[in-house]
């Protein structure tokens, strides 16, 4: 039978970190698997627990967000270890990418008895952060300020927050002109942002790309171009179903590699979390986790 080690964010969510894993962690002892649970201090703690646990051949649970789904997978890629999802964040954007149900029993039908499935992840590297890896996406621009801001709301949660945010952001952005190089070819592009997606789903639900695979070895590159502010708005509706990839002022490239660098200090982020500024490289490592989905 299978042994897990649940590694929980307490603050994912508020309070529902602790209650999402409360169901799931007695359907997976009631079907006679091991389960130990940790809570994590901060994402480098989070990242501590998980390599110790994969070291001893448990498979981790990241229970929480994007920020501790991206953190821990990241520690784990390349490894060989196995990571479950127990999404209980405000995003669960690459559980959503990867179709996982939100009903504790389903979920844990999955952890129990299904077989792990490779998938990519994204190395991230720049002058004014640490290399890390994530999972879902890395984005560069108004995105990037916007999740700033919903990472410092106090009274909204969830996509609340991020609309607001994004309401913030857009209202102050001026166009950016960045350098995009993918696999050596360069891109001039002046806009608001720059996202590299592994995940097709980024921003609490939003389809930023919505051909990307995480299984396909390539990153699906969004250029959102400049614009009125009021037809940026109406793309941030169309997010919600992935129609703005049929505007003009969008832009989808495909590759392994891409640098990015800018006209000034931009923001960029990946996965809800590096606060940080350009420029940035990432890279897809194929097939560099193995995941239960």
């Amino acid at each position: 039978m299978r042994q897990f080690t649940a590694v929980v964010n307490p603050t994912a969510g508020g309070s529902s970190s602790a209650a999402a894993l409360l169901t799931v962690a007695r359907m997976l002892r009631e079907a006679g698997a091991e389960l130990q649970t940790e809570y994590s201090r901060s994402l480098a703690h989070a990242q501590e627990l998980a390599r110790h646990a994969g070291e001893q051949g448990r498979i981790v649970l990241a229970v929480g967000g994007d920020g501790i789904a991206g953190g821990i997978g990241g520690a784990l890629s390349g490894t060989g270890a196995v990571l479950g999802l127990v999404p209980a964040g405000r995003g669960n954007d690459f559980a959503r990418a990867l179709e996982l149900p939100t009903e504790p029993e389903a979920l844990a039908e999955i952890l129990l008895h299904h077989e792990p499935r490779a998938v990519d992840t994204i190395e991230v590297e720049s002058a004014t952060h640490r290399r890390t890896v994530v999972l879902g996406s890395v984005y560069a621009g108004v995105d990037a300020l916007a999740n700033r801001h919903a990472n410092h709301a106090r009274l909204l949660r969830g996509a609340a927050s991020y609309y607001a945010g994004g309401l913030r952001a857009v209202t102050t952005w001026r166009p950016a002109r960045y350098r995009v190089t993918i696999d050596g070819e360069e891109h001039l592009h002046t806009g608001y942002t720059v996202v590299a997606a592994n995940s097709g789903y980024y921003g609490s639900g939003r389809l930023i790309a919505p051909d990307a695979r995480v299984d396909d070895g390539l990153l699906d590159i969004v250029l959102i171009s400049a614009a009125p502010r009021r037809l940026f708005f109406a793309m941030m509706n169309e997010l919600k179903t992935g129609r703005h990839v049929e505007r003009p002022q969008v832009r989808v490239l495909r590759g392994r590699e891409l640098h990015i660098s800018a006209d000034r200090d931009v923001p960029y982020g990946a996965d809800g979390e590096v606060d940080a500024v350009l420029p940035v490289t990432a890279r897809v490592l194929p097939g560099a986790l193995r995941v239960l989905c």
